[in-house]
């Protein structure tokens, strides 16, 4: 089969790589139907994760066609059409049996494209099978469900969720990137007051206004008129909670000052340099500041809005490829700002 292969900083080709097999009885081979790249893999080619060694086939956002499983499988066959999650818990470790998956201590977590072999490829194992894979509707459109492999979870569970958000908060989204754009429709699940996205791109403060914000500001004049837009809304008070969807040092600390006393900074980037923390400033605010992974324990409840049309992510996706065609996929998506590209898919 034929794979997108890391080798090294800055390096990646699609190469001729063996078929997945199945290793553990509690795995399943997964013939890859919808895939996409994730801001992640780009952290991955700049260096940022240096647990990703050479050799590594990148990717943990799929949908698929189950087309093998392991003895010890039992909640999918052969056949079934699935979504695979970006986490694959063990199950059964303390971290597991807490619903904190992310943190699994078992052999899983967040495996696939990081420590494992992932799904930018024409087939993938997956392990811990029946707890890494969500049955999904033939009806269900690829760029949707491929949205709750890993954007629509992070952005409410490690977002929305950490930052609880409440009903007439104003909330901060600074980034809009797919996740930061996912938070946005995310946010406003809880009937915010204001949602407020902060961006130097047009077209993805426009996409922004689409999902759901309702103020937008491009932050080109400097960090400054984003503080006085935010203290203006809200009588200088700052917002009730803000996130980070970028992972640069710079977008932390414009978090940080348009916070609110008693707020709450949701960092949901993945960060690949250090980032300051004003504690000079922030000590005396009673703020708290949530970072961690996902923990995808909310893909049942967000597949039920997506499948009731309570939510539909999928405006996120702005390219669709064939799967061969992902060295291109990747060019585009590295350089959104001059392609527009939020999500890129690659179908077979």
């Amino acid at each position: 089969m034929r794979a997108l292969v890391y080798h090294g900083v800055g390096q990646k080709s699609w190469d001729e790589v063996p078929d997945p097999v199945i290793r553990d009885d509690t795995d399943a081979i997964v013939g890859i139907d919808a895939v996409t790249i994730c801001g992640t893999d780009l952290h991955i080619l700049k260096g940022d994760v240096p647990e990703v060694t050479p050799g590594r086939v990148l990717g943990h956002e799929a949908v698929g066609t189950v087309e093998a499983v392991g003895t010890a499988v039992r909640g999918v066959t052969p056949g079934d059409r699935v979504l695979v999650s970006c986490i694959s818990p063990c199950g059964a470790c303390a971290f597991c049996r807490e619903g904190r998956y992310g943190q699994c201590q078992g052999g899983g977590g967040w495996v696939l494209g990081h420590t494992v072999d992932g799904v930018q490829a024409e087939y993938a194992r997956v392990p811990f099978a029946d707890m890494s894979l969500h049955r999904i509707p033939e009806a269900l459109p690829a760029d949707s469900a491929v949205l709750l492999t890993d954007i629509l979870p992070t952005s409410f569970e490690v977002g929305v969720l950490a930052g609880g958000v409440r009903p007439g908060d104003t909330v901060v989204v600074v980034g809009a990137g797919p996740i930061g754009l996912a938070a946005v429709q995310a946010s406003r699940l809880f009937t915010p007051a204001h949602v407020i996205v902060v961006d130097p791109v047009t077209s993805r403060l426009d996409a922004a206004k689409r999902l759901g914000a309702d103020v937008v500001v491009a932050n080109t004049g400097g960090d400054d008129e984003v503080v006085t837009l935010v203290d203006d809304l809200t009588g200088g008070l700052g917002a009730d909670v803000v996130m980070e969807a970028v992972g640069l040092p710079g977008s932390f600390e414009l978090c940080t000052r348009l916070v609110r006393p008693g707020g709450h900074v949701a960092n949901i980037g993945v960060h690949g340099a250090p980032a300051t923390l004003h504690l000079e400033s922030l000590w005396i605010k009673d703020v708290t500041i949530t970072t961690g992974l996902v923990d995808t324990s909310s893909t049942p409840r967000l597949l039920g809005l997506v499948e009731r049309h309570q939510l539909d992510p999928s405006p996120i996706v702005t390219q669709t490829y064939g799967l061969t065609d992902m060295m291109q996929a990747y060019d585009v998506f590295a350089n959104a700002a001059d392609t527009g590209a939020l999500k890129v898919l690659m179908t077979r």
